[in-house]
């Protein structure tokens, strides 16, 4: 199915610019794409050239933060508007929630701990990190500062992206010839013979 949308495509345009793109457009797989162009490229059917992109993705703890919250919106939305003792917030509040979270929030100057409680500092607070984690894996562009606090918050990670540019190769043809399957077992049988009485 790869080769032929491939080989397919190339037959009436002059190259595929993003292998990535082209397998979305599709509806392949990547790197289904990327094995058959290997191989196509092999034979000089197409002329494939590398193109590697640098792209952000979640760790397991920016995942858990996109879908749940940050920890400090979620110690911040625990915290009831007439505050609450800080031994009691952590017993509602799972344990490494509340210490990252707290830190952040004070930081953040929402909350402050008094001698008795831990109390709201302002009402209304907008979880900003789970919407630029959410926001990186939707592809979507995050100014640089942004995500140097992300990095440094080890919420995310880079990783290189590799893909093709494809065009035609010296041999290109639309569909490629398979080869030795149409051999028939009369052939193959009277190969066999042949072979046989040249060993005698």
């Amino acid at each position: 199915m790869a080769e032929d949308a491939i080989l397919g495509f190339l037959k009436d345009n002059e190259q595929i610019p993003d292998s990535g793109t082209f397998a979305a457009e599709c509806g392949i797989d990547h790197d289904e794409i990327v094995n058959v162009t290997k191989s196509l490229h092999g034979y000089c059917l197409v002329i494939a050239q590398d193109i590697k992109r640098e792209r952000w993705v979640l760790t397991d703890e920016g995942k858990l933060y996109a879908s749940a919250g940050s920890p400090e919106v979620q110690l911040f939305l625990a915290i009831p508007p007439e505050g609450i003792p800080p031994d009691q917030l952590q017993k509602i509040v799972d344990p490494s929630v509340f210490k990252i979270g707290f830190a952040q929030a004070m930081k953040n100057k929402w909350v402050e701990r008094g001698k008795q409680s831990v109390s709201r500092k302002i009402k209304h607070v907008d979880d900003k990190v789970k919407e630029l984690l959410v926001r990186i894996q939707a592809g979507e562009m995050v100014e640089p500062d942004e995500l140097d606090a992300l990095k440094r918050r080890k919420l995310i990670v880079s990783q290189t992206w590799k893909g093709y540019s494809i065009r035609k190769g010296p041999n290109y043809v639309p569909k490629r010839k398979k080869a030795a399957t149409d051999l028939t077992r009369e052939h193959l049988q009277s190969h066999g013979e042949l072979h046989l009485s040249y060993d005698l």
